[in-house]
């Protein structure tokens, strides 16, 4: 490839590969991204946890033996929702310096902006103590497949500090909750709909289920930085036409774990809580991630991120989870922060869309990053 595109460029050439979840189907964005590091003279391996369900691990060689630097992150984004859009979501059109489009935000600004600078330090990189590596995962939005896939087959090898490229407006997090995802299934009688007395009217109980979960307490304290755990009945379905009682209905759970919570014990406390005219199954398990900021790594980075945004870098964490919740515990849990370009708020949005310069600084900040850690 003669000319390397640069971080915004890559953004936008990956945001018009449509890698919505569900389906996923990464495997031409992988493919895309691949050549662009094989290019510049990177190892590049992929890995498909599903048919074209497509990750990437990009190793970065160097002559020391100082464990990696790893730079995380995802390539599905999650669907469009039902309000319209007013731009193309998948057009990438950059208007007053925003790039527009479903995963510019959450997170292909952030994943480019690593490609980016790897490619750029590559030939210094050689030459330092570290490796770089690139864990580029699909899967993430319903629950880290990939990265876990990347785990439990060896692909990841060892790291010494973990960046997650997802968006924080280039601003460094320590830490963010796990989650716990279940599905409750509850069982009835049906009966013709003038004569209830004859049936078991299974929505009534998820409804008496779903009533007592307002009331479930976690028993645990909250975290310093994360808050406390969080509870909450997304959807509820039940019942096939409107004159008969129900034999059927379910609901599912979304809840905010707290790093070191036991989820077992949790799911254990759940289902004993609700009884056993709910089925419980779980869908999502993932863990929380949290680094101190006395880690001698953190401090430096929080020096470095004061310099560069130009205020005082204090301890935050996230309430969502990220690539983090496998990738971490996966590398022994090395020194783990969350730092890339968008904001937040943006993700999931309709007309989401990242700052052009949040992308280009984020490639700096990147390129310094690996630099400091490599000693170059």
């Amino acid at each position: 490839m003669s000319h390397t595109p640069t971080a915004v460029e890559i953004t936008q050439d990956i945001v018009r590969i449509d890698t919505r979840n569900p389906p996923g189907r990464e495997v031409e964005c992988a493919e895309y991204l691949g050549n662009l590091l094989s290019d510049a003279g990177i190892q590049v391996d992929s890995y498909e946890f599903a048919k074209n369900r497509t990750s990437l691990i990009a190793r970065l060689k160097s002559k020391g033996t100082k464990p990696p630097i790893c730079f995380g992150g995802h390539i599905d984004v999650v669907p469009l929702g039902t309000k319209k859009w007013s731009v193309d979501p998948f057009g990438a059109e950059i208007i007053d310096g925003k790039v527009y489009g479903r995963g510019t935000t959450d997170m292909k600004g952030g994943i480019s902006a690593s490609v980016h600078a790897a490619i750029s330090v590559a030939p210094e990189v050689a030459k330092g103590e570290s490796d770089v590596v690139l864990a580029i995962c699909a899967g993430e939005e319903t629950g880290c497949e990939g990265s876990f896939y990347l785990g439990e087959v060896g692909a990841l090898g060892e790291a010494g500090a973990v960046v997650i490229c997802e968006p924080t407006s280039n601003y460094p997090i320590l830490g963010h909750k796990g989650a716990l995802w279940l599905r409750v299934e509850t069982k009835g009688i049906t009966a013709h709909g003038s004569m209830p007395q004859e049936g078991e009217n299974a929505i009534y109980k998820a409804a008496r289920s779903v009533s007592k979960l307002e009331e479930f307490d976690f028993n645990v304290a909250p975290h310093e930085l994360l808050g406390s755990a969080t509870l909450n009945v997304g959807m509820i379905t039940g019942g096939q036409n409107l004159n008969s009682v129900p034999d059927h209905s379910e609901f599912t759970i979304d809840i905010r774990t707290l790093p070191d919570q036991d989820r077992g014990a949790l799911l254990d406390g759940i289902k004993g809580y609700l009884g056993e005219e709910n089925e419980v199954l779980s869908l999502v398990n993932v863990s929380g991630v949290h680094t101190s900021h006395t880690n001698p790594w953190v401090k430096e980075v929080f020096g470095l991120m004061g310099n560069i945004l130009e205020e005082n870098i204090v301890p935050r964490g996230a309430p969502y989870f990220t690539d983090a919740s496998a990738l971490t515990p996966a590398y022994g849990n090395p020194p783990t922060i969350i730092l890339g370009p968008g904001e937040m708020e943006m993700a999931h949005q309709t007309d989401e869309y990242c700052p052009v310069n949040h992308i280009e600084k984020a490639s700096e900040i990147y390129q310094l990053l690996i630099r400091r850690w490599c000693n170059l």
